[in-house]
């Protein structure tokens, strides 16, 4: 198991190197180049080359590229130029990343929570009425956008119904302690009940928008590794040896069709921080989503290059956890 990780960490080191050289590449390929994006086209001459010898683009490219890792190590990744200008800009992604985080958490407690035992129901029941139905609810997930769906959800339970807030992380007139910058964390820390719930019901909409698709996905998975496993000769000789349903369910079906779902729970997290872009606009929260649409608004390229590599790197760590769970599942995989 120990050079099992330890390879897993090898290869995460050698990702996030390549990607800091793209983000290095991109930001030099951007119209007009950095000293472009910051200082604007009517920038003087002067004005250019005194930006350019401050951020040490006349130097060589294997001197600049040293120089942004070794920022990009300290924490230093400039100023924010547009999202909130003045403010260093991993300060900016890390009071909005919690915001993220809670959306993405529970969008995804969500997915799993009936993406699982839906996919094993139907999977189950294959042909009948509930698998037809759940095969067509998991089609409209796929195909319905994100925007669309959050929009259609704000309208119907927060104009119409009035039932949940349409936007924001909690309501303004409540006199919340946030210490951790994790409004529901920061409610029970603190005892404050009430403004925990607040926050809560605050993400119940966008966290339904934001699950719908890798609910289908995490469905479609597990409803088909279910159907590979239930008829193998493991588990028709576990039912003649006369073991208990409920063992053979947890033990011999379960477990060895959890493989690919624990994989693909790994996959959607990454789609859960794509989709978090339009779902924090649509309502309102001020997470890295919303960063990067005002970041590619306003041309803040330090809040976007923190946010892409630290997003990343949140990336590759939890696939490195799904590495290790699923080696945990599955022993042979340790040797390989």
């Amino acid at each position: 198991m120990l050079r099992y990780t330890v390879r897993r960490l090898a290869q995460l080191v050698v990702v996030v190197a390549v990607l800091s050289m793209l983000l290095f590449a991109w930001l030099r390929m951007l119209p007009g180049g950095p000293v472009s994006a910051l200082l604007g086209d009517r920038a003087t001459p002067q004005a250019r080359a005194k930006l350019e010898a401050d951020l040490g683009l006349d130097q060589p490219i294997p001197v600049q590229y040293w120089k942004f890792v070794r920022r990009a190590v300290t924490g230093d990744f400039g100023t924010s130029t547009g999202v909130q200008r003045g403010t260093p800009a991993l300060e900016v992604f890390l009071t909005r990343f919690p915001a993220t985080i809670e959306l993405s958490v529970l969008a995804l407690l969500i997915a799993v929570a009936v993406g699982i035992p839906l996919g094993y129901l139907a999977a189950r029941r294959r042909g009948r009425w509930l698998d037809n139905l759940t095969i067509g609810w998991s089609l409209v997930g796929v195909a319905v956008p994100v925007f669309f769906l959050a929009f259609l959800l704000k309208f119907v339970f927060a104009v119409e119904l009035g039932v949940l807030p349409a936007s924001g992380r909690q309501d303004t007139g409540i006199d919340a302690t946030h210490v951790t910058g994790f409004y529901i964390l920061d409610g029970l820390l603190t005892r404050e009940w009430d403004a925990a719930w607040n926050a809560f019901v605050h993400l119940v909409l966008p966290a339904v928008a934001l699950s719908t698709i890798p609910f289908a996905v995490i469905f479609r998975i597990t409803r088909a590794a279910v159907l590979d496993v239930v008829d193998e000769d493991y588990v028709r000789t576990a039912r003649a040896k006369g073991l208990a349903a409920m063992v053979i369910r947890r033990r011999h079906i379960l477990h060895n069709a959890m493989l690919p779902v624990v994989t693909t729970i790994g996959l959607q997290t990454g789609a859960l921080l794509a989709g978090a872009v339009l779902t924090e606009r649509v309502f309102n929260i001020s997470g890295i989503g919303q960063a990067v649409a005002l970041g590619f608004q306003r041309k803040d390229y330090p809040v976007l290059q923190v946010v892409v590599l630290a997003a990343a790197g949140v990336y590759v760590l939890v696939n490195l956890v799904v590495d290790l769970s699923y080696a945990l599942i599955d022993p042979r995989l340790r040797t390989r």
